[in-house]
């Protein structure tokens, strides 16, 4: 048996030995950290499935770990190293952008699916410092650059992983360093894909031709993507090829939260049951909150997550009330989300700028006031290295009964936002807060409608969804009231970064 470099428990080390079956037929020794020559055999899909608590976080940074130890490249999607005659390739994929950083965050090198099938053309002078960075050069000497630039570039490297982030970190913009993309012409060895219950059937067909060898980790109780009835990815393959992994129990982490989303998968529990119980940890744990009504001031930086698009909307317009906000215009500390950048093909390396600094679509934003010239907005990028950007910009507001949204600024092109004090369950999937508000009316309606998804009750699989969005506490809100904030709307709390950079298109200038 081979064993692998942390401690496991017993379902996940039987699923760390099953994948290393499996890579030793691709010609991978994961028990001896070597790599034999290449197998030609036939592609493989191994699927590794299990709720939150299970361990699979820590079992695919352990597995990534281990192969680039065992000598295989890891693939991040922003850089490809020169290729060698004999180089075998890992690349670590997220169906969107935010599933992304949270691996990123935990040290696996991760991009998004959509990324591997482009790569991107570096310019040759700067490729020298992410071969650098890469561990397959020296340190380089760039014209412009100091040393203290390449220092911070090191450093934010091997705490992230990610190239254009350290180049950024060095003061360098994307349209710097990268000359264009191109499709992906050679395929991968290996690909690790996390959040597989949001792949559809075309992404799952799509990373099939480009890794021979896939495993995927997933969740079989989150939300199906729409149109599959519920149904993932990892449903369609043969029992062999599926492994379930239990949550782990350790008495000292023991987590309310998660008891909770555990507890939904009793087929016989109804609604009213589960509120009991949510009532009961209440009392017993204050990681669980039992909230009479919505708490503006947490909305202000974590968004409450709703089932209904129309709850979403009325909670915005409670909170834009709430703090007193002009119907025309933001006030500095409204929180928005990315919603997607809109350029015509031809800026393709102002997209890259933007992207580079974090403005991806659902990056959460917060709005510090006007830029300089009109349709520019002052942002601060949550979770970005260098957070302030002053970048053209699209702002929709939405409004109860109305189709079209109301746009307070709005250059010709740029990046999108949507308001960002409350998102849809199903657009909350991939991401995670502190502090999380669940609207539970909303999913009393799901109950009393009695809508089912792949035979499991609606409401339990965005319960399920909602509950582990929240890293340390859940706020069960349980009435359709919003508790007025205690003061007003703050930047004071965000990070003070360098002056904003501007983000615009050519014509925007």
């Amino acid at each position: 048996m081979s064993q692998p470099p942390i401690q496991f428990s017993e379902d996940q080390a039987e699923a760390w030995d099953r994948v290393a079956e499996m890579l030793l037929r691709a010609g991978i020794d994961l028990a001896n950290g070597t790599l034999l020559p290449e197998a030609s055999g036939t592609p493989e899909v191994l699927a590794l499935v299990g709720k939150a608590g299970s361990g699979k976080t820590m079992l695919l940074a352990g597995l990534t770990k281990a192969l680039a130890e065992a000598g295989m490249d890891v693939i991040s999607g922003d850089y490809e190293g020169k290729k060698r005659k004999d180089r075998r390739t890992l690349a670590v994929l997220a169906p969107t952008n935010k599933a992304a950083s949270v691996l990123r965050s935990h040290g696996v090198p991760a991009t998004t699916i959509h990324r591997i099938l482009y790569t991107p053309v570096y310019d040759p002078e700067y490729e020298k410092i992410a071969e650098w960075l890469a561990g397959n050069g020296d340190r380089p000497t760039v014209e412009g650059l100091t040393d203290l630039a390449l220092d911070r570039a090191r450093n934010f490297y091997d705490s992230m992983k990610s190239i254009p982030g350290a180049l950024a970190a060095a003061g360098l913009r994307g349209s710097d360093f990268i000359l264009g993309w191109k499709r992906r012409e050679e395929p991968l060895d290996v690909g690790f894909i996390d959040e597989a219950s949001m792949l559809d059937e075309r992404q799952f067909n799509d990373l099939k031709e480009i890794f021979p060898t896939l495993v995927i980790f997933g969740d079989p109780a989150q939300l199906a993507p729409v149109g599959q009835s519920g149904e993932m990815v990892f449903d369609m393959l043969p029992a062999g090829s599926r492994l379930t992994l239990s949550r782990i129990h350790r008495q000292e982490k023991d987590s309310p939260i998660l008891d909770l989303a555990h507890a939904l998968g009793d087929e016989s529990l109804e609604f009213g049951t589960f509120e009991e119980m949510v009532v009961d940890a209440a009392r017993r744990d204050d990681r669980v909150i039992w909230a009479e009504r919505v708490d503006a001031e947490l909305m202000a930086r974590s968004p409450v997550l709703v089932w209904r698009n129309q709850t979403r909307i009325r909670l915005i317009q409670a909170f834009r009330a709430a703090y007193g906000a002009p119907a025309d215009a933001l006030l500095p500390g409204e929180p928005l989300i990315c919603d997607g950048i809109e350029l015509p093909l031809k800026h393709r390396k102002k997209r890259i700028d933007l992207e580079a600094r974090g403005l991806i679509k659902g990056a959460q934003v917060i709005y510090l006031g006007p830029g300089n010239k009109p349709g520019f907005s002052r942002l601060h990028v949550v979770g970005a290295e260098d957070p302030r950007v002053s970048a053209a910009s699209i702002i929709k507001i939405e409004l109860p009964d109305e189709e079209e949204p109301f746009i307070p600024y709005a250059a010709r092109m740029g990046a999108a936002f949507l308001h960002g004090a409350a998102v849809t369950i199903h657009k909350a999937q991939g991401s995670q807060w502190e502090d999380v508000q669940v609207f539970a009316p909303d999913l009393f309606v799901a109950a009393r409608m009695n809508k089912t998804e792949a035979g499991i009750a609606l409401w339990k699989r965005l319960a399920y969804v909602a509950i582990t969005r929240a890293e340390k506490r859940l706020h069960w809100v349980v009435r359709n009231r919003l508790a007025r904030p205690q003061s007003a709307l703050t930047i004071d709390d965000l990070p003070k970064g360098a002056a904003p950079l501007s983000l615009v298109p050519t014509e925007e200038l």
